[in-house]
């Protein structure tokens, strides 16, 4: 008998993930006669089009045991079978804006864009206008449209991974729907590279990682909290690197290996080294320093001189779904973010 699938929830994005994909588990019951594993699939998940998981299997994010398989690939009883797919936000009634993008790379399957601060990624509650999505639809006309027979038609803008409106920096975005599911199998294996700078509060240690699960604040919707313990939340993890420390401040290097929402902004704070001027994490005081007037009005110019958190996401690397290619990304830290670490070494330098 053919039963409902059983999806693996903690791989399914949601307002909780930024690494936008879908992760499904399913086990062939005992009693399966051989099927090809492509009609398996489409008995199995009813809403995924054909043409989805055609794309999966090409892009080997379709695995039987552990292995990538064919469509031609005939389930036995007790198969563990796995699938990957691309979950970028549905979006319905998007209006196209004329808004200008600086485009670090594009070919026919995909670009790189260097978001600017204070862009919203996709359009949500009170951002409907000027978003990326909204000038990604100005720029490409052809955003994939869900045409499944159960969907709403609503559009599929290539996103595979957001980052918060104040971060600015790198985002991949696919212009395929095949190019999608395999950047999705990506940030599904952990196999992307992408690092990022922030000026925290104190000095941490030379390198390290922070392990600890992250999930929403039941007291306010718009925080995420640190579990060290795990007893709640999805598994985040964050290593890092200290690049150079200005007495009360530090420059850090943060490598993700897994996506959640603010995971960066929650490790830090929750260890102590919020990052700098972010006001929902404890960041946007005078947090650590000297108490003497002349330090504190050296702050609070640096906090007004960069209204925002100062988190950049400076490096990506991926291999191009169709070209194999390793393709790597470097981005340079925007003006203000410049000035505030200038600022920092000043000080250090004359105060410090």
């Amino acid at each position: 008998m053919i039963q409902d699938p059983e999806t693996d929830k903690a791989s399914l994005p949601d307002e909780d993930q930024d690494d936008l994909y879908e992760h499904y588990r399913l086990v062939v019951d005992r009693g399966q006669s051989p099927l090809r594993i492509d009609r398996f699939l489409d008995l199995r998940t009813a809403h995924i089009s054909r043409n989805r998981i055609q794309n999966a299997i090409k892009a080997g994010s379709l695995l039987v045991n552990g292995l990538a398989v064919k469509a031609s690939y005939k389930v036995k009883p007790l198969d563990m079978v796995q699938l990957v797919l691309a979950h970028p936000p549905r979006i319905k009634g998007l209006i196209a804006e004329n808004i200008p993008l600086d485009i670090v790379f594009e070919d026919e399957a995909l670009l790189v864009v260097h978001k600017p601060p204070g862009m919203v990624v996709h359009p949500g509650h009170g951002h409907h206008q000027g978003t990326l999505v909204n000038a990604l639809a100005y720029r490409l006309n052809d955003l994939p449209v869900d045409n499944h027979p159960l969907s709403d038609g609503s559009l599929r803008p290539g996103l595979v991974h957001r980052i918060d409106k104040d971060t600015s920096g790198l985002l991949v975005v696919a212009k395929k729907e095949s190019a999608m599911t395999h950047l999705a199998r990506q940030f599904f294996d952990h196999s992307i590279q992408r690092t990022y700078q922030a000026l925290v509060w104190g000095c941490p240690e030379a390198s390290g990682t922070f392990r600890a699960s992250i999930d929403r604040d039941p007291a306010n919707r718009q925080r995420m909290i640190g579990y060290a313990d795990h007893r709640s939340g999805k598994a985040a993890v964050t290593h890092y690197r200290r690049i150079e420390n200005w007495g009360p401040v530090s420059l850090m290097e943060f490598n993700l290996e897994t996506g959640r929402t603010h995971q960066i902004r929650v490790h830090t704070s929750m260890h102590g080294f919020p990052i700098f001027n972010d006001a929902t994490y404890g960041g946007d005081g005078i947090v650590r320093g000297p108490q003497r007037g002349s330090y504190r009005s050296f702050v609070t110019k640096c906090l007004q001189e960069m209204p925002r958190m100062a988190l950049h996401a400076k490096t990506l690397g991926f291999v191009h779904p169709e070209t194999g290619a390793n393709m790597f990304f470097d981005s340079d830290l925007p003006s203000d973010f410049e000035q505030t670490l200038q600022a920092w070494k000043e000080w250090a330098a004359t105060e410090g």
